[in-house]
């Protein structure tokens, strides 16, 4: 469950362990952006989409006590204005009256681990006499390999390896959570299995990205570390109807950016890595089968309830997995991140309204009766903004044209300069 952002600022800033005057520059970044107005497009305030340059304010800063003078961990994020366990009670009958669905439709989606590919099958094996000849191969081909490329698969890689935030985000979520860390529940064992099928991506890639050579890994084992640290907020509200909206989206997004990947490292000369991330999508694609037709039976169950809670999560705009993203070094360092996945095509303002049109056409949601006439306002309005998404992206990319080119620093490949724009 994971992917690139169309992000141009999360709605927290992005706070170092770091002195105070680094502190207050980064509080000062998190309210200089210039909000895009989205109100004749139908979105409310303060839910811009995340691709625009938009944030509410700071975040708010605990700082951790010292302990005997011991030297502090530096500040705890705090995400602002969440809200949780907003499920009806009628609904969360709903979700627990589904046990039995689950069983029958989600477990057979999952692969038996005695023959799921793992990543050793497609690395050099260090017990074998052809060791250093095949790692050769490997960073010969990988020779070829841009800077932005190798900047977009990094990106990819550190959100696959905050895996244990997903799995923590998906036992938030009423009446499907793993109530003991191994209960025997469907739900349960779909979580845990899923969780174990995603930790295979981030392995695979972390140990190819290591061979290469390319890149700097200690500076990504510590933007691995504070990923994780920080969590993410997904404005999912503990609620499983909004949750799985957002894995059905956030599933997509992930078979695409890296099916793009795939084909990039194909078109540069890397036929190993390209088949590497063509594996990783289509777990994707089967994982996205998976929270699909989660949501299709809550489209069937309580077709009012779901189509209000695609609305809900399209409003507020989907929150990229990786959306805090910090490296130690730069505050800013998601935005950039993002901005040369849109201009290689990893992952664009065009997916997102793809991924949109894709939902919309899954679950059937133009043609759907029967809803309430506040549901109905919803479907009207989810239907709509696909187009609406496009016309704002093309605004978007117009302005950044007129802004000329720009670059930045990755200090996963040794702080070298890479175009965003």
């Amino acid at each position: 469950m994971a992917s690139v952002s169309l992000s141009a600022r999360p709605a927290v800033a992005r706070l170092s362990a770091a002195p105070a005057q680094s502190l207050a520059k980064a509080k000062r970044l998190a309210i200089s952006a210039t909000p895009v107005s989205l109100a004749s497009h139908g979105v409310a305030a303060g839910s811009a989409p995340r691709w625009a340059m938009t944030v509410t304010g700071p975040p708010k800063v605990s700082e951790s006590p010292a302990d005997g003078g011991a030297k502090k961990p530096g500040p705890t994020l705090i995400v602002p204005q969440q809200r949780a366990h907003t499920i009806s009670k009628e609904r969360l009958a709903i979700i627990e009256s589904m046990d039995g669905w689950a069983e029958e439709t989600l477990l057979p989606l999952l692969k038996p681990v005695e023959s799921s590919w793992q990543p050793q099958d497609y690395l050099p094996h260090p017990e074998q006499d052809s060791f250093l000849d095949e790692l050769k191969d490997l960073q010969a081909r990988a020779a070829t390999l841009p800077d932005d490329y190798l900047v977009c698969l990094v990106g990819d890689m550190i959100t696959e390896e905050a895996l244990p935030t997903y799995q923590t985000m998906l036992n938030t979520l009423d009446g499907t959570k793993d109530e003991t860390g191994a209960s025997p529940s469907p739900w349960a064992v779909w979580t845990r299995k899923w969780t174990a099928e995603e930790n295979r991506h981030g392995d695979l890639l972390n140990r190819y990205l290591y061979l290469t050579g390319r890149v700097n890994m200690r500076a990504i084992e510590k933007t691995i570390n504070y990923l994780i640290g920080s969590g993410m907020d997904p404005k999912t509200e503990n609620n499983p109807y909004l949750g799985f909206v957002y894995t059905s989206f956030q599933e997509r997004a992930t078979f695409i950016s890296h099916g793009n990947t795939a084909r990039h490292a194909k078109e540069f000369g890397d036929d190993r890595l390209a088949v590497i991330c063509g594996l990783i999508a289509a777990d994707e694609k089967r994982h996205e089968k998976a929270y699909c037709a989660i949501m299709a039976r809550l489209f069937e169950l309580d077709p009012s309830g779901a189509m209000l809670a695609f609305e809900d999560m399209m409003r507020k705009q989907i929150v990229m997995p990786a959306h805090l993203m910090y490296d130690g070094e730069n505050p800013r360092l998601f935005d950039d991140f993002s901005a040369v996945a849109q201009r290689t095509g990893v992952y664009t303002a065009g997916d997102y309204a793809d991924i949109m049109e894709h939902l919309i056409a899954v679950w059937d949601v133009e043609k759907m009766g029967g809803l309430s006439p506040e549901a109905a306002r919803a479907q009207e309005f989810v239907c709509k903004l696909p187009p609406r998404i496009r016309r704002l992206a093309e605004r978007a990319a117009d302005k950044v044209k007129k802004g000329g080119p720009q670059t930045g620093k990755f200090s996963w490949v040794f702080n070298r300069e890479v175009k965003l724009v």
